[in-house]
């Protein structure tokens, strides 16, 4: 028979070097022995399953002891917290609370305190500090710490100050998760304070501090500071290349500074890389719009450590490629993950689909989503806004009813996504009873973007006072979106004394922001108020506000094409401007298609005006289309992508053009898509 002594040895390597295996038949072992209700080694096989990643089994161990201490209890609390499951933790440590006599220790408060921190429950995380207090333990290090790691968490960066310059004694782990909590927050001014008092106070920063410091630098975009620091660390002699997350840290770093071939460097020399630092770089490139060398370095690493290759950097890249509709690199990718284990994670398959859902292609979105084995609220969320932003808000609420009918209980996304889609196809009525829906729903509180959901809704129905009177008496302050939402629909349905008012109101709100200035403007445009139109737009010149530059783009032979408004550096602009003034002169003349000069310039004289229409990016991208793919394939579908909200001129010549060639063009801007086909849009012009 094994001594007690050994079991428990036994038992201790095995949880530190996860041998399920060996420990099951420990496990079975000590049944059979003198020793099942040994409370030591009971606590030792719970750590032993939790650490296997086995909480069901450590949950039965648990339940079949005869006597449970401090130990037991915490045991079990922190393998649900080390097994990523904060709220059973939390359940544990209430239940602990309520139905035994066990008093916790400094061990169990602090873990608790880190489950409500990863929960993000202010309410627990103040109820277990009071509960430190009370007993004492707030003195400890251990629990200071966690309270600092919980406030921060939570966004309560000012408790969690209060706690640090409280303790009565701090380690390096306090000044680390200080600054943590700094960078978490985005302070990084306050972190590279922070970490100048702890050198003053010859404290010696490790791995975690340096790697803080790095992250706080890229969030401000402190090159200086940031390579200042590489540099002390090389002087000091510290082993930058052989500490991953310090390394790691340094390329984040750099890439987040715009110094991508600084990252390159640093990453060549790294001894042991990590799927972390990979995939730093391989966003970096992507999201630098530099997609060869991403997938370049990606196919690299797929050579050299294929087993690194996991759902994050899958999913990430994926989602590189959805933000710039790239399908055949998401296609790419999608055959891919069918040979990988990671290939059905979760976040890999909502990645999928969100790709192909932002690339237009709905019925490739849709039969994916069929194939899926296990969905959750996030496929279901992507599948109605995919929904919603092709204007088939039926199908987004169809998508939203059978979502709950399976027992998936939607979340704020879930129900934004609905209603979005519902003012998107103009669905009163659905919308009006979701949203009811939403406010009966104990579990979601209504947000400003629910409300603007409703104002958007009222306003495309011509309701545009009663969508007035739901910003008046929603019981959240409103914000910045929602009233342009309304003056939105002013402007569409011809409100100008409500517009003038709520224009106002936005002015003094946001003064600085450009859109705000040319919504009045064209208020007072439409409306025949020219002079006040022009004394708006000086405004914004006056005040030297610049609007975000239009970018459209288009894929061509598995190639991006770029084009902002007025480019001309494409080596195909010339043949593009020829098939563009061809295709306005068949427009004008088959369908009576006038130049719409009020989404113009207006500081130019009228034919200038036309010819600034002529050169929008969209257009651009649509005449190389042309170009490329000539004019006489009826059927044919063309997709063209825009950072911005596709102007009225663009939209009244694409309906034109898809009715004189008999193509379809699906646009996608900032809000939706917009299908035009034989003269008509999905959008049905309202957007």
């Amino acid at each position: 028979m094994i001594e007690r002594q050994r079991f428990a040895n036994f038992l201790r390597h095995c949880s530190k070097n996860a041998l399920l295996s060996h420990g099951l038949r420990l496990h079975g072992a000590l049944l059979a022995t003198g020793f099942g209700q040994d409370i030591m080694l009971n606590n030792d096989l719970i750590d032993m399953h939790s650490k296997c990643g086995r909480m069901d089994l450590a949950q039965k161990v648990f339940d079949r002891m005869l006597e449970r201490n401090v130990v037991s209890w915490t045991a079990l609390m922190c393998g649900f917290l080390q097994n990523g499951d904060p709220a059973v933790c939390l359940s544990c440590f209430t239940q602990m609370m309520t139905f035994s006599h066990v008093r916790p220790n400094d061990f169990t408060l602090s873990t608790a305190l880190k489950a409500s921190g990863m929960s993000g429950v202010l309410e627990c995380g103040l109820q277990v500090q009071g509960l430190s207090v009370k007993l004492g333990f707030d003195s400890a290090c251990v629990v200071g710490n966690c309270a600092i790691d919980m406030y921060s968490k939570c966004w309560k960066i000012d408790e969690a100050e209060r706690v640090f310059w409280g303790m009565p004694f701090r380690n390096l782990i306090s000044w680390n998760v200080m600054i943590a909590g700094y960078v978490l927050v985005e302070n990084g001014y306050m972190a590279l304070a922070l970490f100048r008092k702890m050198r003053e106070g010859r404290e010696i920063p490790d791995d975690y501090t340096f790697a803080s410091m790095f992250k706080a630098c890229s969030s401000l975009g402190a090159f200086l500071e940031g390579s200042q620091m590489h540099g002390f660390l090389i002087t000091i002699g510290f082993p930058i290349l052989s500490r991953a997350a310090v390394a790691g840290a340094i390329v984040d770093f750099y890439i987040k500074c715009g110094y991508i071939s600084e990252a390159r460097k640093m990453f060549d020399q790294i001894e042991e890389k990590n799927i972390i630092t990979w995939s730093a770089l391989i966003l970096g490139y992507a999201q630098g719009d530099n997609l060869s060398n991403a997938m370049d370095l990606f196919t690299l690493l797929r050579l050299e450590s294929p087993e690194e290759v996991d759902g994050f950097v899958i999913s990430s890249l994926i989602g590189v490629f959805a933000d710039f509709a790239l399908a055949e690199q998401g296609k790419q990718m999608h055959a891919y993950t069918v040979k990988v284990p990671c290939g059905w994670d979760i976040s890999v398959v909502n990645s999928i689909l969100d790709m192909y859902l932002k690339c237009g292609l709905l019925d490739d979105a849709e039969k994916y989503f069929g194939e899926i084995p296990l969905r959750n609220v996030v496929s279901w969320t992507a599948m109605i806004t995919g929904y919603g932003k092709h204007g088939l808000g039926k199908g987004a609420v169809n998508s939203f009813n059978k979502m709950q009918s399976e027992n998936i209980k939607p979340d704020a996304v879930s129900y934004l996504a609905v209603l979005t889609a519902c003012s998107h196809s103009g669905l009163l009525e659905e919308s009006q009873e979701i949203f009811l829906r939403l406010c009966c729903d104990s579990m979601v509180k209504p947000q400003v973007e629910h409300f603007s959901c409703m104002v958007d809704v009222l306003g495309r129905s011509g309701r545009v006072q009663e969508a007035k009177n739901v910003i008046e008496c929603m019981p959240i302050r409103p914000n910045v979106g929602i009233w342009q939402t309304l003056l939105s629909a002013c402007k569409v349905h011809g409100y100008l004394e409500l517009g003038q008012e709520v224009g106002e109101v936005l002015l003094k709100m946001d003064s600085s922001n450009p859109v705000n200035y040319v919504m009045m403007s064209n208020i007072y445009l439409d409306a025949g108020y020219y002079k006040k139109s022009e004394n708006v737009r000086e405004l914004v010149k006056r005040k030297r506000l610049e609007k975000v530059g239009g970018c459209s783009w288009v894929e061509i032979d598995k190639k991006m094409n770029f084009f902002y408004s007025g480019d001309d550096s494409h080596p195909l602009i010339d043949r593009i401007h020829e098939v563009l003034n061809e295709m306005n002169r068949r427009v004008k003349q088959e369908t009576g298609y006038m130049y719409k000069v009020r989404f113009a310039l207006h500081d130019v004289e009228e034919e200038s005006k036309e010819e600034s229409l002529r050169v929008h990016s969209e257009k651009l991208a649509i005449g190389l289309a042309l170009v490329c793919g000539g004019l006489e394939q009826e059927g044919r579908v063309i997709r063209v992508f825009k950072n911005l909200r596709v102007c009225g001129d663009c939209h009244e010549f694409i309906k034109g053009l898809s009715r004189i060639l008999k193509v379809v063009f699906i646009v996608r801007d900032a809000n939706r898509f917009h299908k035009f086909q034989d003269g008509f849009c999905s959008c049905r012009d309202y957007w």
